[in-house]
């Protein structure tokens, strides 16, 4: 596991004094990880979608670089769950896809701290180290819009816009190309592993679980580990 949080303990930041506000976009439970249903099960998928931004949030939140974390989500369970870890809860008014879902979420944060700095990050990345997570955002300082492909070179798992600087997501499919293609620059920073590896599939969740996962889907998925997708 990336902390050493005992059961029940708030990982929060103690001390925000990071400049980054990261948006997290989480589906509700019901329709989120439908992929992963196929290897874990249709009552289990649910309750590790939940853990999954759980546990992404709590690293989050414990990251050096981090001064909060703004999830968009229209799930009550998951709002509550995540307010709880520290999270601002923020609904998905425009109803219009994740792209605009993130749009929305960078203009809430900006609304209350102008020209923040904005990273939207994924809300499946069970093994995500807050010192990774630290590395990318230092790395994007230095430019005006950043992203992390996935592990797969397909996707992305992180965006980011310094301040005065529009977000321009771009996220679903291939969009590690359209990404690059729209200007932004990838973070290829070596040593990344845990903020690449987003879980959609059983095998993606072996992967997560071999990296080491944080408490919250180690309580759900260890120590088995789901058989590969067929």
């Amino acid at each position: 596991m990336w902390a050493d949080a005992t059961e029940g303990e708030i990982a929060t930041n103690t001390d925000p004094t990071g400049s980054w506000s990261l948006v997290v976009p989480l589906k509700p439970l019901a329709r989120a990880k439908s992929r992963l249903g196929r290897a874990v099960g249709g009552d289990l998928r649910p309750r590790l979608a939940l853990a999954f931004a759980q546990d992404t949030v709590s690293a989050a939140l414990s990251c050096r670089a981090v001064g909060d974390v703004v999830v968009v989500t229209d799930d009550p369970v998951a709002g509550e769950a995540l307010a709880a870890l520290g999270a601002r809860t923020v609904a998905d008014t425009p109803a219009a896809g994740l792209n605009a879902a993130l749009e929305h979420g960078a203009r809430w944060v900006r609304a209350r701290r102008a020209g923040a700095a904005v990273a939207v990050l994924n809300a499946d990345l069970p093994a995500l180290r807050p010192e990774e997570l630290a590395r990318v955002l230092e790395f994007s300082e230095e430019f005006p819009r950043t992203f992390v492909g996935d592990a797969q070179g397909i996707g992305t798992t992180f965006l980011s816009a310094t301040s005065g600087v529009e977000l321009r997501p771009s996220f679903g499919g291939e969009s590690r190309a359209r990404h690059l293609a729209s200007g932004a620059v990838e973070v290829a920073l070596p040593g990344l592993d845990s903020v690449r590896r987003d879980v959609d599939t059983g095998d993606d969740l072996g992967a997560a679980l071999s990296l080491g996962v944080g408490r919250f889907t180690a309580g759900l998925a260890s120590p088995a580990v789901p058989a590969a997708d067929r």
